[in-house]
């Protein structure tokens, strides 16, 4: 394996390539949910990160510290982030969604010297009443004005900007210097901190951007995620700006036509969406009358995209969503890669040869069509650091020279993985192994699904049964008929052993705050009520 290509050179800085593009190309384009609209260029956008580092230098802020940044989807978030990757600080990517109890761990594991907030969330930050001795500033990014001041001890942005110069170089920064520490919500106990290196951030536009995404710097690209989440470094922030495109940034809340409407008004090249979103936009009646014609890259990451999604944007706009696989501990390793043949329902292929492989428990690569748990390769350069003060928890995920994911799949002769579920979601039922997604891709392809999620119910014959939670397109439908239908519909599309045999009719799922489905509540629930 040669991942030479990938490796950065040794002092690099993530912001570096952002300073190469055209000073007077449209950077950003900002729309609200009432049509408000703002633009700025790279030149503007690198003054005012420019200004902001240099703000925040005059605090006292230097070279590894940690800051954690929690601010909507607006152009002020790429501002916060470049002015403190220039500075060479560590930032804690953080949802507007965490609340206190949430920040102060992360405040406190990290030993965090700053925080940036928006403004209708600094009162998270005040609930905070235990003693931080290294938070030194509390720093607001919202809109100004009296109704707006946080109080006591806060610094707006626009006070740490003003009379700073437009032009500031960035500090030397080593490739396995800390650049992004990026907590990840665990199922169990507190959320683990994943160290990625300014080096990470090289590796990430050659490989995601490049050979996934495909963006180029003429296109318009809008990546949904919102800032607080690795997603949104991955795409919105990184891939925008790292190859000079033009970023479409929207902080309105989700709506299958609005975000059709938006895609056709702005022209939009390049798409990057939950799988969610996608399922959502698929199911709207009126989907084949909006003009997608601009749209030649369309991609899906976090869970695996359902067939039927995938078909239904075929056949009316010709266009195939291209899955990718990846985690908050690397970037995209498996991929259905621009320009490469793409193989309906499958994951993709490994971003390189031997990169990825499908192991058993004592690291030996599986056979085509066995499952197996899908594992990285150690030497990976977009692979993480480490987890944050949590010495020897990277290593006992390893098995031999692979970082084991947690989520399990198949491979095919030609290289294809299929995914099956994360190791804590594959049910086992008299005896039978099957994989959730399985069963969700035949149910989403019955017309009355909108939604759905599969889990293991406890049974006292065959150990564990499937369920299904269903989300309707028309909860009216809701029947002990329909429960029978999609039962049967079931069996058409799998093996027959897989069929639900219990299903829910449900108003919505739970999801995370990136959008995944937490089967894992569904699965605990069962548990509680078997």
């Amino acid at each position: 394996m040669n991942f030479q290509q990938w490796i950065s050179p040794e002092i690099y800085n993530m912001t570096s390539e952002m300073e190469n593009h055209p000073q007077d190309r449209v950077a950003l384009r900002w729309i609200s949910d009432q049509a408000e609209m703002e633009e700025i260029t790279y030149g503007d956008l690198l003054k005012q990160a420019n200004r902001l580092a240099a703000g925040l230098s005059s605090l006292g802020l230097v070279k590894g510290d940690r800051v954690l940044v929690m601010v909507p989807r607006r152009i002020i978030a790429y501002v916060i982030y470049i002015a403190c990757l220039k500075l060479g600080m560590a930032i804690i990517p953080s949802s507007e969604m965490l609340r206190a109890k949430d920040l102060e761990y992360r405040l406190r594991h990290s030993q965090a010297r700053a925080v940036i907030v928006w403004n209708e969330t600094t009162s998270e930050v005040e609930k905070i009443d235990a003693d931080l001795p290294s938070l030194a500033h509390r720093i607001v990014a919202g809109p100004q004005g009296d109704e707006a001041v946080p109080g006591e001890g806060w610094l707006h942005v626009q006070q740490l900007m003003q009379g700073q110069p437009d032009v500031l170089p960035a500090v030397e920064t080593h490739r396995d210097d800390i650049a992004i520490l990026a907590y990840t919500s665990g199922t169990t106990g507190n959320p683990k901190g994943v160290v990625h290196s300014h080096g990470w951030a090289y590796a990430h536009l050659r490989i995601a951007s490049t050979l996934w995404l495909d963006v180029q710097p003429s296109d318009v690209v809008w990546a949904t995620a919102a800032p607080g989440w690795q997603k949104w470094i991955w795409s919105p922030f990184l891939s925008v700006l790292g190859k000079g495109a033009t970023g479409l940034i929207y902080s309105g809340s989700f709506h299958p036509q609005r975000y059709l409407q938006l895609m056709q008004q702005q022209r939009i090249n390049v798409l990057c969406c939950t799988p969610t979103e996608y399922r959502l936009m698929a199911k709207t009646d009126d989907l084949g009358h909006f003009d997608l014609s601009s749209l030649r890259s369309a991609v899906s990451a976090g869970e695996p995209l359902n067939q039927e999604v995938i078909e239904i944007f075929r056949r009316h706009f010709e266009l195939t969503i291209r899955d990718g696989y990846g985690q908050t501990e690397s970037t995209l390793v498996i991929g259905s890669l621009s320009g490469a043949p793409v193989r309906i329902g499958s994951m993709g292929q490994s971003i390189a040869p031997g990169l990825v492989v499908v192991i058993d428990k004592d690291g030996q690569p599986q056979p085509a069509g066995e499952v197996g748990d899908i594992a990285v390769h150690k030497d990976m350069p977009a692979l993480f650091r480490e987890y944050y003060k949590d010495e020897g928890r990277k290593e006992a995920n390893l098995r031999g020279d692979y970082f084991v994911t947690g989520d399990r799949a198949s491979v095919d002769e030609e290289g294809y993985f299929w995914f099956e579920g994360r190791s804590d979601d594959i049910i086992i039922s008299s005896g039978y192994t099957i994989g959730p997604f399985e069963v969700e891709e035949a149910l989403m392809k019955h017309p009355s699904v909108r939604e759905c999620a599969v889990v293991a119910s406890p049974d006292e014959i065959r150990g564990h049964v499937v369920k299904a939670f269903v989300v309707l397109k028309d909860a009216s439908q809701s029947s002990p008929e329909l429960v029978k239908e999609l039962q049967n519909h079931v069996k058409t599309w799998t093996a027959p052993y897989k069929y639900p045999r219990k299903v829910e009719f449900v108003a919505d799922l739970p999801k995370t705050n990136s959008g995944k489905i937490r089967r894992i509540e569904l699965r605990e629930q069962e548990k509680r009520n078997g």
